[in-house]
């Protein structure tokens, strides 16, 4: 048996004993090496090809990598994983960073100057982009095909596009700013479905946010302003949506809808839903999930029961101390998270919770390495989460009846058993696991079960669900499932349903994956480029290849 280590850790400085440059650290790098860089001006460009490394500004340093020399990227990265913190870029003739199928994570990092977008990231692997400042570049962030999060993020001052969105790329773009560009704020085309939410875009030299050649996006709570085109258009054949957005000052119209568009408009062009149109919404989110009658029905008694409690508030009458914690139980892939996250915006619509934030956290999130290092993370973690909800998962690997790390775990939950008294007015805190674990779990500690109001029951899906639940995964990809396809599928699932590792939805999205793979190779055997109705077809072979596998 052999055991992973952790990668070593490297400094560079302008001291003996140290990596003069980030090149030499990099030389000597291994996978998951943490290179820590000291204050200074560094003239380099680097390029990684599978390597998994992570590079920091030491604490209260001030790190410039400058590429102005080159006519390349500053960091050019293929495959494997990079992780940038606390750096400033200065990009010359190409990039400021170029990813391809890369893990990309970059934070609290400034970025300016260059050809090109400042940021490319490109491929199928997930990124995160957060508080970081991009300026004086050519354009912002470009993201093609890959999913991922760009939050807390500012773009400023670029000639171009400030975000562009292609590629199928389905990015979450949050609390953002855009402002002053040449062209506009953001451009999402070629099949892009974003979720771009509570952003604010303004001065740009054409439309604020555009959508084009079968772009999807969905536009939540965002301001558009001081646009010389129009604040939001769609052109013909793109979809997607438009909740709660604010546009002013732009040019006419504000949100422009191309005939053959079809993005759904929910109080589109306001400063924001009142309170009972944003519990609507998320009450018909919640409506549109498949099955789980018996859960919506418990939900919209917990939400009848708050609204009630919040009428009385404000008739003056008295109401009783609530709280907000639940348990959530059943077998995985059954829609725990989904209505977690639900559930955190009804409590935020309703006045009840100030952010309605959503914090999933599991056992390596709460439980620390020795004695006293759990209750400091766990407090941590809650304390990150107030406000909002928190969701753990598998919530029964903590109690020592799970037989899995013992004391720690019944550390963290010790330290939440009163967080979650004395804070039931500022959090939710649901846990989710199978049904049995649970009850173990609230037998962990003798506070526990009595800081949860309710038990929701999670059924396994039908195959007739999953049948459904397959096909809008299809639907979402933009492909078209064979009718014929559903009673092949109907059988397959219900031969797995009794399996004990039977994982709902989970086990859906598994056997679409599988299904693309079994398309791709049909049509790849053409020789011929297909045809646009070939690569948005599933046929009934490709699910038979893809349930006998």
């Amino acid at each position: 048996m052999t055991t992973s280590t952790p990668g070593r850790v490297l400094l560079v400085a302008r001291r003996p004993g140290a990596y003069p440059t980030i090149g030499d650290a990099l030389a000597d790098a291994s996978d998951g090496a943490v290179i820590t860089i000291a204050s200074g001006e560094y003239a380099e460009t680097v390029e990684l090809t599978g390597l998994r490394v992570t590079l920091a500004a030491a604490d209260g340093a001030t790190v410039v990598v400058d590429g102005r020399g080159a006519e390349r990227p500053v960091f050019r990265t293929f495959g494997g994983s990079l992780v940038l913190k606390g750096i400033e870029l200065l990009a010359g003739g190409a990039s400021a960073i170029e990813a391809q199928d890369t893990e990309l994570t970059v934070q609290r990092c400034t970025v300016s100057g260059g050809r090109g977008p400042a940021i490319v990231i490109r491929g199928t692997t997930a990124f995160t982009v957060t508080g970081c400042v991009i300026s004086a570049a050519e354009q912002g962030i470009l993201v093609d095909g890959s999913p991922g999060r760009i939050e807390d993020t500012t773009v400023e001052d670029v000639l171009g596009d400030g975000i562009t969105l292609g590629q199928g790329a389905d990015p979450v773009v949050a609390d953002c700013t855009v402002t002053g560009c040449g062209l506009r704020g953001f451009y999402v085309y070629q099949y892009a479905r974003p979720v771009i939410e509570g952003c604010v875009v303004s001065h740009t030299g054409y439309e604020g946010i555009a959508v084009a050649h079968h772009g999807a996006p969905v536009l939540k709570r965002c301001t558009v302003t001081d646009t010389r085109g129009s604040g939001i258009a769609f052109a013909s054949g793109c979809g997607g949506e438009i909740s709660a957005c604010r546009v002013a000052n732009t040019a006419e119209p504000g949100i422009s809808i191309a005939e053959g568009a079809t993005p759904v408009l929910s109080e589109a062009a306001t400063p924001g839903g009142t309170g009972d149109d944003a519990l609507d919404e998320m009450l018909a989110e919640l409506d549109a999930m498949i099955g789980l009658p018996g859960v919506k029905e418990e939900v919209r008694a917990l939400v009848d029961e708050l609204q009630v409690n919040e009428w009385r508030r404000r008739a003056g009458l008295p109401i009783g101390a609530a709280g907000h914690h639940l348990i959530f139980a059943g077998a995985p892939g059954t829609g725990k998270t989904t209505v977690a996250r639900i559930y955190g915006k009804l409590l935020k619509a309703l006045g009840v919770l100030p952010h309605g934030q959503f914090r999933e956290v599991s056992r390596r999130d709460l439980v620390g390495q020795y004695i006293g290092h759990t209750a400091e993370k766990t407090a941590t973690v809650f304390e990150e989460a107030k406000g909002g909800v928190l969701f753990i998962d598998e919530a029964y690997t903590l109690s020592r009846l799970a037989g899995s790390g013992g004391d720690f775990g019944q550390e963290a939950i010790d330290t939440l058993v009163p967080l979650m008294e004395e804070h039931r007015d500022e959090v939710a805190v649901i846990v989710a696991g199978y049904t049995g674990e649970m009850v173990d779990f609230l037998a962990a500690n003798p506070g526990l079960a009595s800081r949860f109001g309710k038990t929701i029951e999670f059924e396994n899906y039908s195959p007739d669900e999953l049948l459904a639940i397959f096909g809008r995964m299809a639907s979402a990809g933009d492909y078209e499932l064979d009718p014929a396809a559903a009673p092949v599928l109907t059988d397959h699932f219900r031969r797995i349903s009794g399996d004990v590792n039977f994982g709902n939805a989970r086990d859906a999205r598994r056997l679409f994956e599988k299904v693309r793979k079994a398309q791709s190779q049909r049509l790849r055997l053409l020789g011929r480029m297909p045809a646009v109705e070939e690569l948005r077809g599933l046929h009934v072979a490709d699910v038979v290849v893809a349930t006998s596998q």
